[in-house]
């Protein structure tokens, strides 16, 4: 049984209960998918169809996700150039540069952002930026896609990262920490914008395992766990935590919220001595896809103090061993 012929008891409460997550002045629709890749391609073609433009803008060093579609809106041209020609009609600008904001015009469909850029660096929106791109979205009638691939799902300390910055896009898109280690993404729109998907043509989007009753089910686990737990308001009390403990003269920013971390150091060679390092005594850390001096700290949200404070220590010493 696939493409959702035969309604599902989970994949209809999944959906119930993502949406009393959402902002209650509109009437939300969800529409879930394998990843959050497939969800960034469904909602570039629905950006699209709402608007009859071309026109996509992005962040330059966003990631989206790596099918055509989505590399078309991940604004690094190393990553891409490979795989050229992607999709046309994909324009870049700078994240939190306001002066870059009249590049969105009547050509534009939808500007795509990621709430709190992930490869860039974890890289936070300032001075209000993410109402600035909205106003000037509604000004020439494009839409705001907001990326919530890694900010959702309580990372940030609250339910989507968005909340936290006192805007509300008009498409959310989903996944990673949705599934709860399965395999999920989703897009959130009105019910109004993602009807467009249903006539001219007839099965505007589809996907053959999208809202899979099994994955529905971890979904539906996982999420009523974050939204009954402390864990996110936890994951703010962790932050306070890591960013106490984690002081060294080689730690040059901790960037991030909540469960989103990443430590800065002074070169790129000394922050992957210190990831090779630390895999090797049992401390997970990773690298950022386009920041090189990052460290990226993502633990689970249920990672506890104790947990927090021996890691910490460990790392504290893994830099002082690479650094002498």
């Amino acid at each position: 049984m696939v493409y959702g012929e035969f309604i599902q008891q989970t994949t209809v409460d999944l959906c119930k209960l993502l949406i009393t997550q959402l902002p209650q002045q509109q009437n939300w629709s969800v529409y879930l998918t394998n990843s959050g890749t497939e969800a960034t391609e469904g909602v570039l073609k629905l950006a699209k169809r709402f608007t009859g433009r071309s026109e996509i803008i992005a962040a330059k060093n966003a990631y989206h996700g790596n099918s055509q579609g989505a590399m078309s809106v991940c604004g690094n041209e190393n990553q891409n150039r490979a795989f050229r020609p992607l999709i046309p009609g994909s324009k870049f600008i700078t994240f939190n540069n306001e002066t870059e904001l009249n590049k969105i015009t009547g050509k534009t469909a939808a500007v795509i952002l990621e709430t709190i850029q992930g490869g860039a660096g974890f890289i936070e929106p300032k001075k209000d930026y993410l109402l600035k791109v909205k106003k000037r979205c509604q000004e020439v009638g494009a839409l705001l896609i907001l990326d919530e691939i890694q900010t959702g799902i309580g990372r940030t300390g609250r339910f989507f990262g968005f909340e936290n910055y006192n805007i509300t896009p008009d498409i959310i898109i989903s996944g990673k920490g949705l599934g709860g280690g399965m395999p999920i993404g989703a897009f959130i729109a009105s019910t109004e914008l993602m009807a467009l998907l249903k006539e001219n043509p007839k099965l505007g989007h589809i996907t053959t395992f999208g809202g899979h009753p099994v994955i529905a089910a971890a979904a539906l686990a996982t999420v009523k766990e974050i939204t009954t737990s402390n864990l996110m308001a936890e994951a703010l009390e962790k932050e306070k935590l890591f960013r106490k403990l984690l002081q060294h003269k080689s730690i040059t920013e901790i960037r991030g919220k909540g469960l989103m971390l990443a430590i800065l150091v002074e070169t790129p060679e000394l922050a992957t001595k210190i990831i090779l390092k630390s895999l090797k005594k049992g401390l997970l850390l990773f690298w950022l896809l386009f920041e090189g001096k990052a460290i990226r700290i993502t633990p689970p949200l249920t990672i506890s103090e104790d947990e927090i404070k021996k890691g910490c220590k460990l790392l504290l010493e893994i830099i002082d061993e690479v650094t002498h």
